[in-house]
Order: structure tokens, then C-alpha cells, then sequence
């Protein structure tokens, strides 16, 4: 029985491309084919508790951590490989979607899923190509090509949760020419739902849509998203035993164009315009206590590409211009609008050493400025060794090193240093970061193992802290932070059914010349150990069973009122009956052990969520 696969998961642990070798010639370099590698990282693709949304997928992810309050799809922080949600980036097109506020908004993204692939996790030598003011890791999506089709989907489920999606799509070629195609792309989403545990509500609105023209080496999307959310929590961002609110109001116009041309030659150009709103109350039995506006607007400019000169070199570049500003009633100084520029080039040199192997050496840098800051110079560089052979068995050795650079955002340095629920840091400064790296990868037509061993250097890193003399407040402290990893990620495919397992482990050692730290929210929130261990099961036409499982040991930390460890289950039972075409019900549980664990320090975790839904699709 074929099956399609559930996510496309590039060589993301190694951060290189794995490559087809077809050589025909040993003494000349070869012509390199691009491939893209595709497994599960995770069972489950589609969220429990909302509609789907681009993180969504991340939530049971080895790749990254995500930290939720209240629901991922709610407010949702990811991190990659122990750093914090500020050192995340995401990336559309060739753009960084950038919010000046808080990284906590960076995942406010209103698009469909259903219009782009599915995300890709850069890191090292990657991120610091095409990441922009994100340090550690990027998480990456492009533009789907348009299809004729679509679906819709009714959904119902514990806590009176309710579901309503729509999606539709139709591609056709242009009656002058037939070898461009117009495509038109739209979806609505809604959900809300009384919480998975008190106060714990949340009313979700998406509208999003997409006209797309397409050549044989062209594809240019014109975007317009809108997305209102409101959710509730207790101790949602401080842990003073309150009932927090947020109302966010997100849209994005965003222009694509992607071009091939000449031989292993391409490029892609994206400009954004994002606005986004966010009004905070800190209780909402008492709204006047305290409460925060907010209003952020960036405008950018990106462009990433890659120009063969030869078979044996090639150019690798990328930038992006960004101008944000922002209205906010929590801000004091003069601190509410910077420019940003980043540049990267990276050249390629690739020579055969055998009909089987090739060596692939890039070394680079990259420019970071703004006209807030003084401007920083990053080193990139990797070595690749690729084992191709006939049977399809392959192998990947890499070594990296990669600096990155960014800069904090203006809740951390644009508010009051001695009043308020969230105290900022006039002097907070450039932070960097320098990544070293090995990692293997092995291939077979059934299994691969993805390996990575990694060392990095944080320095001047902004993490919000707590003292427990001065305890009504937090506080954006610099931290320098080594942090070593250890990263592995398999993957089995057998007749009826998938297996993927993954386990993580980092340590740190932070320093934040300062005893006045007695706990940090970020930083130093992470798990010594994480397991991850997901499966589809496919044992008949009709049904099909997906379960993903997720263990920590998470890092003590002073705030956190619950346990360290913890067992995240979501489950589903997918009924696909044989006499109603293109139709399916879905059966699904979240947290189906009820643990409460605190994704983040002293905000309690999210409870258990069951649904059910049906979808129709054409």
C-alpha cells in the first residue's frame, strides 16, 4: 500500500543538503542534484485543541522545543537546541518575519498551512546564511504551488471546543499562453473552546488568500493574511496567581517571486508588510490594574539565492532590509523604531574524489548593522564528505562553524528599568553567538539516522530573570551561556507503518555577573534529556492510527511549582470510510495523561483535549 509521507524533513541536524552523485567522470567535479529527504519528524501533523496554523506541527517536533501557554497555537515560544523564543527566526519566502515587540509574537504568522510546505529547521551554517536577528536556529517555509482543490471541516470536542475550516484552491493555464498557469488560493478558520483547564478560554479567526502566476522556471504569490486571536490564562506571562488575558490582531501582505535560470542557478525575492496588534491585561477580574497596547509595523526587503559559476563552484547568498516601528503604552524612551540590514554570501567549492564520493567546502561571512547599533561581522563556513552509492545507501560527515549575531527586542530594552510588571535594559548590547558542530548522517531505503554533536557560545544573550527580592517584577538581565548538545533522530518505514524516535540532551553553564538572579524564565528552561517516540499505523484501507510521545527531564528551576519530568501522549484514530469518497472522521486526544507539567516557569500547563471532526475534500 503506498503512502504518502507526512512532512517533508530536509537533512535539518546536519544543516547541509544531501546530494545524488552522478558522476560519469571521476577527474571532473560533477553536477550535484539537490534532494530533499522525506520522513516524519513527528505522527500527528494536525493540532488537537485549534485550527491548524504553521507551528502546529512543531508541537511533538524533535527538532525544536516549544513552550506553550495555554496552547501552541495560542502563544506559543520556540526554541531550537537550548536557546531562547528571541533567538528563533521565521522565515518565508527568503523574509524573516520579524516582530519589534517580543519574540514572544514571532509565530504569529496568518497564513494557511495549506499554502506553504511543510517547515524546514536551519541551523549552524544554514541559519547564519539565511536567518535574520535570530542567533540559533530558523524555522523555514516556501510557497506551495497552487492546485485545483480544497476541503472543509467541522470539529467539536471537550471544554465545548468547536471547529469550522475552509479551504479551496483552483490552478489553470492562461488562455494565451499555455505554459503559465494562474492560480487562486483561499481558507477561512475558526475555533474556540472554554479552555482545557479554568480560565483558560480561547476565539480564533483566520482569514487568508493567495493569487499565484506560474512558468516552468518562475512562481510569483501575492498574500494577504488577516488573524484575530483572544486567549486567556492563568499566569500567563507573570507568576503572581492571576488571570491573564491577550487580544492579538495580525496581518501580512507579502509579495513572492522565485526564478530559475542558467545551471544550478536560482534565486527568490519577498517583501513583506506586517502589522500586529496586542492588548494585554494582566487581570482580567480587574482590567484597570494593569494593561498593555501595543502596535508594531515592519516593512522588508529579502533576497537568497544560489549562482553556479561551474560544476565545481558556486555562489550562495542572502539579504534582507528591514524597517519596523512601534506604538506602545508600556514603552518610555525614544527607543520605537530601527532599521535593520543584513548581507551573507557564502561561496561553494565542490571537487569528486572517487565515483562515489564528493567533498564540498563553503566558507563565507556575514554583515549585520542597524542605526541603533554597531555593526557585526560573522564568520560561516562547513566541510561536507557525501557517500553515494547505487543501492541507495548514502552517508553524510559534516563539520561546521558558524557566528550569528542579533539584537533584543523592545519590550527588553525600550521600557522602564525600575516600575512595572516587565522591567527593561537601556544598555542591553549586540548579542552573539558561535556555533561548532559535527554531525553524520546515514541512509538507507527504509531507515536514516540523523546525528549532530554541537558546542556553542552565547554571549550577551538577553533572558528575563527573577529575584526573589524584588519579586513583583522581571527583569531583561544579559547572560554569556555555553551550552553543549547532543542531538539523534531515526527513522524507520515498514509495510503498514512509520516509527520515528529522537533523543536530546544539552548542558549548560551560564554566567550572569550578577547574584541578584535567582531564577531565569528562559535561558535556563530547558531539558537536560528529552525522548521523543512517535508511530503510524496503517493496518487496513479504512483506519489509521498516529501517536506521538514526548519525555523530559527538564533543567530545575526555582519558579517551577510542578514536577521536572514529564509525559506528553496525543493520539489519533483516523476513519476513512470506503463508501463516502474523499471523506474522513478523526478521533483525537492531546496530553492524554493529564500531566501538568509548566512549559514555562510558574504557568501552570495545559490539561487534556479531546475532539472530534470530519473533513470532506475535493
Amino acid at each position: 500500500m503506498n503512502r504518502a509521507p507526512h512532512l517533508i524533513l530536509p537533512v535539518v541536524i546536519a544543516s547541509v543538503s544531501t546530494c545524488v552523485y552522478a558522476a560519469e567522470d571521476t577527474q571532473q567535479p560533477t553536477t550535484i542534484e539537490h534532494i530533499t529527504i522525506e520522513v516524519s519528524p513527528t505522527a500527528n501533523t494536525l493540532p488537537v485543541g485549534s485550527f491548524d496554523s504553521p507551528i502546529s506541527n512543531l508541537e511533538y517536533d524533535p527538532r525544536v522545543d516549544l513552550q506553550s501557554r495555554n496552547m501552541a497555537e495560542a502563544q506559543a515560544d520556540v526554541t531550537i537546541r537550548g536557546g531562547i523564543f528571541e533567538n528563533t527566526g521565521f522565515r518565508v519566502g527568503s523574509a524573516t518575519l520579524l516582530d519589534p515587540q517580543s519574540g514572544h509574537y514571532f509565530a504569529e504568522i496568518p497564513i494557511a498551512p495549506q499554502m506553504l510546505t511543510s517547515a524546514q529547521v536551519l541551523t549552524g551554517a544554514d541559519n547564519a546564511l539565511y536567518g535574520m536577528n535570530s542567533s540559533v536556529g530558523t524555522v523555514s517555509f516556501a510557497w506551495k504551488p497552487i492546485i485545483t482543490g480544497g476541503s472543509v471541516s467541522l470539529g467539536a470536542g471537550s471544554n465545548d471546543f468547536n471547529l469550522q475550516t475552509i479551504h479551496a484552491s483552483v490552478s489553470t493555464p492562461l488562455e494565451t499562453n499555455a505554459n503559465w498557469r494562474i492560480g487562486f488560493e483561499g481558507e477561512y478558520s475558526h475555533s474556540q473552546s472554554d479552555g482545557s483547564i479554568e480560565f483558560g478560554d480561547h476565539d480564533f479567526t483566520r482569514h487568508s488568500a493567495r493569487v499565484q502566476l506560474s512558468g516552468a522556471q518562475s512562481q510569483t504569490d501575492l498574500f494577504f493574511g488577516s488573524q484575530e486571536k483572544f486567549f486567556g490564562w492563568p499566569n500567563l506571562y507573570t507568576p503572581f496567581g492571576v488571570n491573564e488575558t491577550e487580544a492579538l490582531k495580525t496581518q501580512l501582505l507579502m509579495l513572492n517571486h522565485q526564478q530559475a535560470y542558467a545551471r544550478d542557478s536560482e534565486f527568490e525575492v519577498s517583501a513583506y508588510y506586517r502589522k500586529h496588534n496586542d492588548h494585554y491585561i494582566f487581570s482580567r477580574e480587574n482590567p484597570s490594574a494593569f494593561q498593555a497596547f501595543h502596535q508594531t509595523e515592519v516593512t522588508s526587503l529579502a533576497v537568497s539565492g544560489r549562482h553556479g559559476y561551474s560544476k565545481a563552484i558556486a555562489l550562495n547568498y542572502s539579504a534582507q532590509y528591514i524597517a519596523d516601528s512601534i506604538e506602545s503604552t508600556s514603552l518610555e524612551n525614544n527607543f520605537t523604531s530601527r532599521d535593520y540590514l543584513k548581507i551573507s554570501v557564502l561561496p561553494e567549492f565542490t571537487t569528486a574524489l572517487s565515483n562515489t564520493q564528493q567533498l564540498t567546502l563553503r566558507v563565507g561571512a556575514a554583515f549585520d548593522n542597524n542605526n541603533r547599533d554597531d555593526a557585526d561581522v560573522s564568520l560561516i563556513g562547513d566541510v561536507t564528505l557525501n557517500t553515494q552509492h547505487s543501492d541507495g545507501t548514502a552517508r553524510t560527515v559534516y563539520l561546521s562553524y558558524a557566528e550569528a549575531s542579533q539584537v533584543a527586542g523592545y519590550t527588553a530594552i525600550g521600557g522602564s528599568e525600575s516600575g512595572g510588571l516587565f522591567r527593561s535594559n537601556h544598555n542591553l548590547e549586540r548579542e552573539t553567538s558561535k556555533n561548532l558542530e559535527l554531525g553524520v548522517l546515514f541512509e538507507q531505503p527504509s531507515w536514516q539516522l540523523n546525528s549532530a554533536l554541537f558546542y556553542r557560545q552565547d554571549h550577551n544573550l538577553t533572558d528575563w530573570t527573577f529575584s526573589f527580592d524584588s519579586s513583583s517584577a522581571r527583569f531583561a538581565e544579559p547572560v554569556d551561556i555555553d551550552t553543549t548538545g547532543v542531538e539523534l533522530l531515526a527513522t524507520k518505514q515498514f509495510d503498514t507503518s512509520e516509527i520515528v524516535a529522537s533523543y536530546t540532551y544539552l548542558h549548560k553553564t551560564e554566567n550572569y555577573g550578577s547574584d541578584a538572579v535567582d531564577a531565569s524564565f528562559y535561558a535556563l528552561n530547558f531539558p537536560d534529556h528529552r525522548v521523543t517516540l512517535g508511530a503510524v499505523w496503517t493496518p487496513t484501507d479504512i483506519v489509521e492510527f498516529r501517536i506521538d510521545n514526548e519525555w523530559r527531564k527538564q533543567h530545575r528551576n526555582a519558579l517551577r511549582r510542578s514536577a521536572d519530568e514529564a509525559l506528553f501522549t496525543q493520539l489519533s484514530l483516523k476513519i476513512m470510510p470506503a463508501a463516502v469518497k474523499n471523506f474522513f472522521i478523526t478521533l483525537a486526544a492531546d496530553n492524554l495523561w493529564d500531566e501538568s507539567f509548566e512549559d514555562v516557569p510558574g504557568t501552570p500547563g495545559r490539561g487534556e483535549q479531546y475532539t472530534l471532526s470530519a473533513t470532506y475534500s475535493w
